[in-house]
């Protein structure tokens, strides 16, 4: 089950005096406010209506993307929202947004809804290869994982967890349980909606771990459905 959308726009003011961040520069942007740390605090927010995405905050600057409210399975679609600033009387929000590369970028606050705050941060390292999620900066959750062979990797980079996908059973290559991040990979962009990067169960748990994906986060079903119970779309990822 999907949060429903809420139409009650965001209130950043709260956001600040909870989490009591100072602001923030940036060579892209200028000074903002920043609101999320993408460790322990982060805050993320639905695209209720479709929305340029640009390289600062203002009408004038390059447009970067275009964002709309559902993701290529159907899903409502989230960004992060890493800070603001007010230019002219009007609020824009510093975004992360789904795509390949680094996708960063300025978008107008009333396209967007309520902010949710996480506290839950999800750590792929690709070396060991294992997964950690912290909470409060310590690990309470370590499971091994399958990542992306030499010739497609599994791209490094700041994410965040895009969409849950309700599955039928544990008979497909996707196991119990899947989750869509915002990170897509430059060597299977052929596939359908442009090659994003899962973490999903899997049909092969003996592979497991390893370097053995086409870029995807594979883990056993047990441990897929563990993390499954303590994350949820916005949670921030950070694969190294």
């Amino acid at each position: 089950m999907y949060p429903r959308r809420v139409t009650r726009r965001i209130w950043l003011p709260l956001a600040i005096a909870l989490v009591a961040l100072p602001a923030s520069a940036s060579a892209d942007s200028g000074p903002y406010v920043r609101v999320s740390d993408e460790r322990s605090t982060t805050y993320s927010a639905y695209v209720e209506f479709a929305t340029p995405v640009r390289a600062g905050p203002s009408f004038e600057e390059r447009k970067l993307a275009n964002l709309r409210p559902d993701t290529f399975h159907g899903r409502p679609e989230v960004v992060v929202v890493l800070g603001y600033r007010d230019v002219d009387g009007r609020r824009w929000l510093r975004v992360r947004y789904a795509g390949l590369g680094r996708r960063v970028g300025w978008a107008k606050e009333s396209a967007f809804s309520a902010s949710t705050l996480r506290r839950t941060l999800v750590v792929v390292d690709r070396d060991v290869p294992e997964l950690r999620l912290l909470r409060g900066g310590k690990v309470v959750l370590r499971v091994p994982v399958g990542v992306g062979a030499s010739e497609s990797p599994t791209p490094a980079g700041r994410y965040y967890i895009r969409e849950r996908l309700a599955l039928s059973g544990t008979t497909s290559i996707y196991g119990a349980l899947a989750f869509g991040t915002s990170a897509f990979s430059r060597y299977r962009t052929d596939w359908p909606g442009g090659g994003q990067v899962g973490i999903h169960g899997t049909n092969e748990p003996g592979l497991i771990p390893g370097h053995i994906s086409n870029g995807c986060v594979r883990l056993r079903n047990e441990n897929i459905l563990a993390v499954g119970r303590r994350i949820d779309v916005g949670t921030p990822v950070l694969i190294k």
